[in-house]
């Protein structure tokens, strides 16, 4: 029986080939190129929103998960005539703005969608993240962490929503109003980190270098800068269980969760139960914490 190696997809219009549609990426999750691809479609309203007007890179696996990848910062030649580009420090990094381009990309196995902390045209942040990486490739404490970081925001006024990495960590997501500089968050974000390793010096570490934190998690707050990224929300992640970086309630983060239950199976039904929960947190005034800094 012949096997199909090439299909087309009419997406907003644009005529897409697909190429290799029953590729498995995720071998152990049973997930096909073409699967992947429709569960992009899917998740894309939330995806695109903050992906869309950033400097986008991908990680590409063009034979699965578990095989070669390789970093994507240069927007891929030929470019369908549909996709965006914005141009920074002599890269010329995709805009992902619409589900075509998703699509194009899903296609060239693009596994991971890392965008901008800023805007395409701007130097301020769009948001505040802090990263919790832990030392450890498994870390029973990482929601206990997490968990932690939260408190110690809700004690300075600061809402905010921990999203598992879809990968090893959790990040803080704090949605802001605009203007402050990343400089400005790097002082908030040193703060917390400081404050929870004193206070908690068996469980955290902001020490920079790997090979000196032993077992300890780490309060990344220093990746939170201009021109550098970070996994988007909803992104999927080239992990076995095609887990997702996903939004979790703070209820759930009290019942340790594993990063492995939130994935391309079962995002999207959560999404339509529960709808994106960073937009439920409000942009938040950070005046009267630098104020006391």
């Amino acid at each position: 029986m012949a096997v199909t190696t090439k299909g087309t997809l009419i997406v907003e219009g644009n005529e897409l080939t697909i190429t290799n549609p029953g590729k498995l990426l995720w071998p152990e999750a049973g997930i096909t190129k073409a699967d992947y691809l429709a569960k992009l479609t899917e998740i894309s309203p939330y995806l695109l929103r903050y992906c869309r007007d950033r400097h986008l890179t991908t990680i590409r696996f063009p034979h699965g998960y578990n095989d070669k990848s390789f970093y994507q910062k240069n927007a891929p030649e030929p470019l369908p005539p549909f996709v965006k580009t914005a141009p920074l420090d002599g890269i010329n990094y995709v805009n992902l703005d619409s589900l075509s381009t998703l699509i194009w990309l899903g296609n060239l196995a693009c596994l991971e969608f890392h965008p901008s902390f800023h805007k395409i045209g701007q130097t301020v942040p769009a948001e505040w993240v802090i990263d919790i990486d832990p030392t450890l490739e498994e870390e029973p404490r990482i929601m206990e962490a997490a968990h932690i970081i939260g408190e110690v925001l809700d004690a300075l006024h600061i809402q905010s929503v921990a999203k598992t990495s879809g990968a090893t960590g959790v990040q803080i997501y704090i949605p802001i109003r605009e203007g402050y500089t990343f400089e400005q968050l790097r002082r908030i974000g040193h703060f917390v980190g400081a404050f929870v390793v004193k206070k908690y010096p068996n469980l955290f570490t902001i020490e920079r270098f790997k090979k000196n934190r032993g077992d300890k998690i780490y309060v990344d707050y220093l990746q939170h800068w201009y021109g550098k990224t970070l996994s988007a929300p909803y992104t999927p992640r080239a992990r076995k269980d095609a887990s997702v970086s996903t939004p979790l309630l703070w209820k759930e983060v009290e019942l340790h969760p594993s990063p492995k239950e939130f994935n391309l199976h079962t995002v999207i039904e959560r999404l339509r139960r529960m709808g994106d929960l960073i937009e439920t947190v409000p942009p938040q005034n950070l005046d009267t914490v630098l104020a006391r800094l």
